[in-house]
């Protein structure tokens, strides 16, 4: 059968996998308003499910390494996506048949193992499958995740603008069969043989590698830098900003994502042809430029156009880290990719716990709390100029 032979079927599943973690991270978010309305919480409290949300993708990451080259790459995914479609299933029971808030918690816990596992095995499975550029293929890769979040937010509008938003659990459950079919698929494709041999670094010498470090604070902070914008741009646009939720979706997260995944899609093409660390230092230094104009702007367009610009900006930054991770660190391996995931989970969820944080300490002002995120695109350049001097005193020694 061709469909267990050819590799593009192996990616096929990789892009969808990506899909599933889009709407894994991006469906609640869209309803965190609705949830405080209906259920009564408290910003502090949905600044908790966004915690737990990536704190449990976080713990999955950190423990993965132990147990993935055991069980095998095909295992590991097939787990994934059983996980992801049970608790996307689960948000829309739980809710309704549990204490609202910890039904919504049980369902994240779910889910958020599912999406994990996906994060720790994607990229790895996709560096080892035959490819003309790594990097590129990786750019592509990760902007899947882009079209995923478009189409969570374009959907779900339309969903809400036929039937309510109040019929928000029946969507749930649609959502939940793209990790079923997913599933399935990946029982079927192709694996790369050298993701079987277990081969690469112990984690004890990983962290004895100082250039690990640099990667780990850079992937931190791109995920901080990414999620902290993602997050909290629907409620920002129709709280901060003062607009209806429809025009607050689709001119902030919706347009966001598709900036970022234009970003990363238009990498891919050009990878060999541009550096990958001077175009990551150029995203940065965007990234803290939209920050300034989504929280400063005293017009609420522009505004917007700041939270959009920062989809752009952060495109290249977490499959760039990837992807220069493994160049600088060839024998990374297992390890190597799932420390990766997890500090770039930790940037998840400490960047929009902080912006959360922020809101609340300022009394509900949103336009400061997302000041707070020009903080992580700062570090990031702290991170790739270690690189850079790294790599000079190795010149040096030689």
């Amino acid at each position: 059968m061709r469909l267990r032979q050819d590799f593009r079927f192996t990616f096929y599943a990789s892009y969808a996998g990506y899909f599933v973690q889009a709407i894994i991270n991006n469906f609640l978010p869209l309803l965190f308003l609705t949830l405080q309305q209906n259920f009564a919480l408290s910003y502090d409290k949905i600044s908790v499910l966004i915690i737990i949300n990536f704190g449990v993708q976080l713990i999955v990451d950190m423990v993965s390494a132990a147990f993935i080259d055991k069980i095998g790459y095909r295992a590991s995914a097939l787990l994934a996506h059983a996980f992801a479609f049970t608790g996307l299933f689960s948000l829309g029971i739980f809710p309704f048949i549990l204490p609202p808030y910890y039904g919504i918690i049980l369902s994240i816990i779910i889910y958020a193992t599912g999406s994990g596992l996906i994060e720790v095995i994607i990229s790895p499975l996709v560096e080892a499958c035959p490819s003309r550029s790594k990097s590129g293929s990786m750019s592509l890769l990760h902007s899947f995740y882009c079209w995923g979040q478009m189409s969570v937010v374009l959907l779900s509008t339309v969903f809400f603008t036929l039937f309510g938003v109040e019929k928000w659990r029946y969507l749930a459950l649609l959502w939940s069969l793209i990790p079923l079919l997913n599933g399935i698929l990946f029982s079927l494709v192709p694996i790369p043989e050298a993701l079987s041999a277990g081969e690469g670094m112990s984690v004890k010498k990983l962290f004895g590698t100082k250039l690990f470090y640099a990667f780990a604070l850079i992937m931190l902070c791109s995920g901080a830098s990414e999620i902290a914008m993602s997050q909290w741009a629907s409620a920002f646009a129709e709280s901060g900003l003062g607009v209806s939720k429809t025009v607050g979706d689709l001119l902030g997260p919706c347009l966001f994502a598709v900036l970022m995944g234009s970003a990363r899609v238009f990498y891919s093409k050009i990878s060999e042809k541009i550096s990958l660390k001077k175009m990551m230092y150029a995203c940065a230094l965007l990234c803290i430029v939209s920050y300034l104009i989504a929280s400063l702007s005293p017009l609420p367009l522009l505004s917007l156009f700041g939270c959009a610009l920062c989809g752009l900006s952060v495109g290249i930054m977490w499959p760039g880290t990837f992807s220069l991770a493994a160049e600088k660190i060839p024998a990374g391996g297992t390890a190597m990719f799932a420390f990766l995931a997890l500090f770039g989970d930790m940037g998840c969820s400490l960047g929009p716990g902080c912006v959360g944080k922020a809101i609340t300490l300022s009394g509900g002002d949103m336009n400061k709390g997302m000041l707070v995120g020009t903080l992580f695109p700062a570090l990031l350049i702290a991170g790739l100029r270690f690189i850079r001097k790294d790599k000079a005193a190795k010149h040096n020694r030689e």
